[in-house]
């Protein structure tokens, strides 16, 4: 693994920043997001300052920012690819 390895706490402080900056862009108080995302200020506020926050209130957060196209990015379901595709596809190219 090449690069910079994070700490849990490094990566609540990077994410946390990183919503606050989304969140002002967009004119957004925390009140307002807290209200969006169904989840309390003080959610909120411990999310952006990284002294932690739930899965649950992240994932309310990031929709309410309408930004949970990324986990379909992150997590994103290969194809998989047939055994037989692969060879068909190989005789193909030796027959040209």
């Amino acid at each position: 693994m090449a690069g910079i390895v994070r700490s849990i706490e490094e990566w609540e402080a990077e994410l946390g920043s990183r919503i606050s900056a989304l969140r002002k862009q967009r004119g957004m108080t925390q009140e307002e997001l807290a209200q969006r995302a169904n989840i309390s200020r003080s959610s909120i506020k411990y999310l952006e300052t990284g002294r932690g926050s739930s899965l649950a209130s992240f994932v309310k957060v990031t929709r309410a920012l309408e930004l949970d196209g990324i986990f379909d990015q992150i997590f994103a379901v290969s194809t998989p690819i047939s055994p037989l595709a692969i060879l068909a596809e190989k005789r193909n190219r030796e027959r040209r």
